[in-house]
Parts: structure tokens; sequence; C-alpha cells
């Protein structure tokens, strides 16, 4: 059996699986049912690993072991096994998250935070910076800046970005507007995102920047994260952000966004 090297990549990133493993399922798929020693010689994987891969596969929900000797592996359908799949992994989410809300009253927190606490006072705050690289890595350092957020949120986001905005952020927005917190949100407000636009006025006060095209966060005039990218142009794994802690700059940013603020158009 020849199967592209390309295609076995696609199926390594979409199920999350070893080379080893894909070659193995592909090779059972392509016979239906099959003993280890015959996958072994379709698959090219070395027989004294076989085994373990089946096992592995078995455990994962992508093949079945048939009864009997010599023991043989039945494939399941392609279909079936998405399903088992996402199953799954919403069943080892559960777990894991479980297992991490646990530790907010645990010990292994208390000494994580001071050994933080302790190596943290030492460093400058403007030490305290970095650039993201992805989209789910830069929305949950938005997420956390949020909510240590004491006096006010400036957002600028684009009309995507403002529907993106609402599923990450609105619970962690609400939270910070019970605290006190004074949220300002400014985007291009369309059709396409009105709705979400008066969603957001519950929690904060938004205004239409028409033809702005601009992703930034000011956290109590002392914290700024930007986005180098335009989100139009740029696939999500490759969004760039860069969180700055500095008064000096965040503040004066601020101060600008003030004077443009009062033009722009209540949403």
């Amino acid at each position: 059996m020849i199967v592209k090297e390309e295609f076995l990549s696609r199926l390594r990133k979409i199920f999350d699986l070893n080379l080893y493993e894909v070659k193995v399922w592909t090779a059972l798929l392509s016979r239906g049912t099959s003993t280890a020693g015959e996958l072994s010689s379709i698959s090219d994987v070395p027989r004294s690993r076989t085994y373990d891969i089946l096992e592995s596969l078995e455990k994962k929900g992508f093949i079945v072991m048939k009864l009997g000797k010599p023991i043989k592996f039945v494939a399941l359908k392609p279909e079936e096994v998405i399903e088992r799949v996402k199953k799954n992994l919403l069943v080892t989410a559960k777990e894991k998250s479980k297992r991490l809300e646990t530790l907010k009253g645990d010990e292994v927190l208390s000494e994580l935070s001071g050994i933080f606490n302790d190596g943290i006072k030492y460093v400058e705050a403007s030490d305290l910076s970095g650039a993201l690289k992805g989209r789910q890595n830069i929305y949950n350092h938005l997420d956390m800046l949020v909510r240590e957020a004491q006096t006010s949120i400036t957002l600028v986001t684009t009309e995507d970005g403002l529907n993106r905005k609402l599923e990450v952020l609105l619970p962690s927005l609400e939270k910070a507007k019970k605290r006190g917190v004074a949220v300002r949100i400014a985007a291009p407000i369309t059709e396409n995102n009105k709705k979400i636009a008066k969603d957001l006025s519950k929690v904060a006060e938004v205004r239409d920047v028409e033809g702005l095209k601009a992703r930034f966060m000011v956290i109590d005039s002392e914290q700024l994260m930007f986005m180098l990218l335009n989100d139009e142009d740029v696939h999500p794994t490759y969004d760039v952000g860069v969180w700055i802690n500095t008064e000096f700059f965040a503040s004066a940013l601020e101060q600008l966004f003030e004077i443009a603020w009062k033009g722009f158009k209540k949403a």
C-alpha cells in the first residue's frame, strides 16, 4: 500500500497521531481486517512496534480488536472514528479541566504563586513585555488583562474582530463592569456585526469608527497590547501581538484615543 507523505502528514495533524500510528491505521483501512504481522509488512512499521501502535489506536477509538486466534484488528468507518475521537477529546478535556480547577484551592498553586511572587519583585515593570504568536494565545492574554483591569479598558478592533471579541471576552468584560471598570470599545459597525455591538453595549460603551483599521487594547493606562497584522490578511495561526507594560506609552496612547473618541459615532 502506497500513501502519499503529504496525506499522512495531514492525518497526523488532524487526528493528533504519530507517523507509525497513521501508517498502521491507513494500512488497516485498506484491508478492513488484518493481523499485526500483516499490517507491519504493509505499513513498513517495525513488527516490534506494531502491537503497541495497535493498542494505542484501539484506546483512541480508531480500531477494534477481534476475538479469536490469530488476533486480528478491525477498521471502523472513518465517519465513526471522527465521532469517537470527538467524544474522547471532550471527555479528556473535561477531566483535565476538572483537575486544573481543583488546583485553585490546592497547596501546589500556593507554592507556585510564592515562587512567582518572590521572583517578580526583582523585575522592572518595563521588562514585563513580550510577543505572542497565534490568535488563541493573543486572546488568552487579552482575557488575562481584562480580568486584572482595575479602572479602565480601552479596546479598538476591526469589523470581524468585534465578532470574535464577544465570544472570547464577554464573560470577563461582564465581571470587569461589575468591579466598576470603565470599558470602551471602538470598531467599524456594519450590518454584519450590528447585533454583536448591541450585545457588547450591555457591558461597554461602543462607538463606530468607520474606515479605521486598528487592533489594540489599553488597560488602566498602564499596559498595552497591540496586534501587528491586519486580521483580513493573516491566518489566525500566524497572527502576532505585542504586550508592553509601560505607563508612559500606554497613557499617551489613551490620551490620543480620548481626543478621537469624542468624534466617534455612538453605536
